[in-house]
């Protein structure tokens, strides 16, 4: 499983820096650039919980195999576009078949027992850690060549994550009835079983901890989604013309993105590998919470008035905003774990990546329409006015548990 889960990771990774970029070649503006990612979210919003109960029914390694066939065609269409529509069409295809990590958290949740589970899915983390240090070096690198070669490549990786599938994983699995799901591999509702969304924001610590998912995922969702449009428009690098025989200040390109991207992933794997382990133990995850939703607030106010030709404070500020992506989501997954009872989990869970899913439609389009009026300063900040009020909401939970806790 973490072969099959890092070969899809690098594949999704590769076109990261390019996506947006690619879209602007047939004739997009940032706006609709951005909507390609929500089309994809909404698309995966629909389809996931429905290939979630279809791997139920009928086992979780032919549904993994149908959303990877799925997912290799979208890459071909995308390699193989020569018009915008054509890109759209790619993306939607792959966001209806999108259920290949949901799966394999149900197929590790299958085949291990509850008290080594969260060791097991410390397996996908390291998969995605590893995906993202080195996927987009590897697209942004690809993409000097030619803009659709990244696209193929990822193919490609689908493909070979459709062997390791069909070989690696046994026919024989075991079936499980619905009340032995726990976990992260549990049921994630429906986009439209709104009673259940219902039940469970009803409970006030567990509305807080949604409402703080949300935002953290929508300020991370348009600052995924139009950074490379931003940095084309805001950095330069240097570059030394044979012709002309100078050094010239060149537009930021999907190389340069990609290796932000890679720098950002490696950083990612340091805090993860040990670093935030030892701090939740010395800090606890409240203080941890609040430090993350201010390191993003501080690095999305630093994109937005980094100087356009520094790279030293533009890794500081990477830096920075690399801690904080990676205490906030496992941070607030483990709180919401917590804040329910175990048979509850799998739903808890389910309804976070959902809220995640609506994030990632509203969130680009938000951000595209700043870019296309070249509002680059808005485009940084309003991320960071959706973090501070997360850093509110987190700060004011802090000092309720302080006060909950302190002797009378």
């Amino acid at each position: 499983m973490f072969l099959i889960v890092l070969v899809d990771v690098l594949g999704f990774t590769i076109v990261i820096p390019l996506l947006a970029l690619y879209a602007q070649r047939f004739g997009a503006s940032p706006l609709v650039a951005t909507l390609i990612v929500s089309c994809y979210a909404a698309s995966s919003l629909l389809s996931t919980p429905i290939l979630g109960r279809l791997s139920d029914q009928y086992g979780r390694r032919p549904l993994l195999l149908i959303s990877q066939a799925g997912t290799c065609l979208g890459f071909l269409i995308l390699g193989f576009s020569t018009t915008l529509w054509m890109v759209f069409i790619g993306r939607i295809l792959d966001g209806l078949t999108a259920g290949n990590l949901s799966i394999a958290q149900a197929y590790i949740s299958d085949h291990t027992l509850p008290e080594n589970r969260a060791k097991a899915f410390g397996v996908i983390g390291v998969a995605f850690g590893i995906g993202f240090m080195f996927g987009p070096a590897i697209g942004g690198a690809l993409g000097e060549y030619g803009m659709h070669y990244p696209f193929l490549l990822a193919a490609g990786l689908s493909a070979l994550s459709m062997a390791c599938t069909y070989f690696l994983l046994p026919r024989d699995e075991k079936k499980l009835a619905v009340s032995d799901v726990a976990g992260p591999g549990g049921r994630r509702p429906g986009a439209f079983d709104l009673a259940v969304y219902g039940e469970y924001f009803r409970r006030p610590e567990l509305r807080k901890l949604y409402i703080q998912f949300f935002l953290f995922s929508f300020a991370f969702s348009i600052s995924f989604s139009g950074f490379a449009l931003y940095a084309e428009r805001r950095f330069v690098v240097e570059h030394f013309d044979q012709e002309l025989m100078r050094t010239l200040l060149e537009p930021w390109g999907a190389r340069e993105v990609g290796y932000l991207f890679a720098f950002s992933g490696l950083i990612g794997i340091l805090w993860q590998g040990g670093l935030i382990g030892r701090m939740v133990k010395k800090y606890g995850e409240t203080r941890l919470l609040v430090a993350g939703f201010a390191a993003s607030v501080v690095s999305y106010v630093g994109y937005g008035f980094v100087p356009e030709d520094r790279m030293i404070p533009l890794g500081i500020v990477a830096i920075i905003s690399s801690f904080g992506h990676s205490v906030i989501r496992p941070v607030l997954t483990s709180r919401i774990t917590q804040a329910v009872d175990k048979h509850e989990q799998g739903v808890a869970l389910g309804i976070s990546g959902s809220l995640s899913s609506v994030a990632m439609m509203l969130a680009p389009p938000t951000g595209g329409a700043m870019l296309d009026q070249h509002w680059l300063l808005a485009w940084a900040l309003i991320p960071a006015g959706v973090s501070l009020f997360g850093f509110l909401l987190a700060l004011a939970s802090m000092r309720a548990a302080a006060l909950s806790s302190a002797p009378p």
